[in-house]
């Protein structure tokens, strides 16, 4: 497949989730993950919205101007995504489009509760797997992603 969303892409995306794997993690962590992302879009003039949840609970929950009810509609679906499957809604999406195919046609979930676009990211816990998910939406869905990761990293550093 060519443009972005191609095999380089979704390399890139599964090293990702390899490397950012929490050895604990805490409400308090994931309230600091989202207070660094709403500064970040702050700073950087970003119309975001912003969810941290683990174990369906949000933890955090912004949204900055210039985004609308549609944000957290995106956010839901995203959510969702990761939710399902334990990795990235950019990595599932990805992956679907390098198939061809749709989440509908893939495992029948229809595309008004599910999205799979870039942007919500599973938080991974080491020998655990998947407790939770950060996303963010408002920005093309490679940026969402990538902004997502880039505070992770941080925090993880």
């Amino acid at each position: 497949m060519s443009g972005p969303f191609n095999q380089t892409l979704l390399d890139r995306v599964a090293a990702e989730e390899r490397d950012l794997v929490f050895t604990r993690f805490s409400n308090a962590m994931g309230i600091d993950i989202g207070l660094d992302l709403l500064a970040r879009a702050r700073q950087r003039g970003l119309a975001i919205a912003i969810n941290v949840t683990r174990h369906g609970h949000c933890l955090f929950h912004a949204s900055l101007p210039g985004t609308s009810p549609d944000n957290a509609e995106w956010i839901r679906r995203k959510r969702l995504v990761v939710d399902r499957f334990g990795q990235s809604s950019l990595h599932i999406g990805t992956r679907l489009r390098i198939e061809g195919r749709s989440l509908e046609d893939a495992y029948i979930l229809p595309p008004h509760t599910y999205a799979a676009h870039g942007g919500c990211f599973p938080i991974l816990l080491r020998d655990t797997g998947p407790i939770g998910s950060v996303t963010v939406s408002g920005l093309p869905e490679i940026d969402d992603h990538d902004l997502v990761v880039e505070v992770l990293r941080a925090h993880l550093a």
